[in-house]
């Protein structure tokens, strides 16, 4: 058996200024962006670059219970985990387009990791895993 998760839902207050923030500060690409007209929404995706996993479907919050939950899906935890080639080159990229960061880098057992917010608060652990990590060994 073969199974994966393929979307992560994420509620943002607008379609238009979290596509902004995902392409342009954390330079994700925009795999779909659909209207679907019998719901009045739109299916919009977007990915890391050069990732071929899990991307994020970004889901306006169309209900007063829904938008309570923008920037805080995860109760004030650490809500998703962005792994790169080269922490040090994105991180200091992050910096200069304005990205926040909340707890500054430090070395772990398992790489290098340092925790920015979202536009909305949601915060993301920018890390490197070390080669020898089991997630990285098996993408490999």
């Amino acid at each position: 058996m073969k199974q994966t998760i393929v979307h992560i839902a994420l509620v943002v207050r607008d379609y238009d200024e979290a596509i902004e923030f995902y392409t342009q500060k954390l330079n994700f690409e925009l795999i779909e962006d659909t209207y679907q007209p019998e719901q009045d929404k739109r299916w919009v995706v977007v990915s890391p670059p050069g990732s071929s996993g899990t991307t994020i479907l970004l889901a306006r919050a169309s209900k007063p219970e829904q938008e309570e939950f923008v920037g805080n899906q995860a109760g004030g935890r650490v809500f998703l985990f962005l792994n790169t080639d080269d922490f040090w080159r994105d991180y200091k990229e992050m910096l200069s387009k304005g990205i926040e960061f909340v707890r500054e880098p430090k070395e772990a057992d398992y790489g290098t990791v340092a925790v920015f917010k979202d536009l909305y608060g949601n915060l993301w652990d920018l890390l490197q895993l070390k080669d020898e990590h089991p997630i990285t060994k098996k993408v490999k």
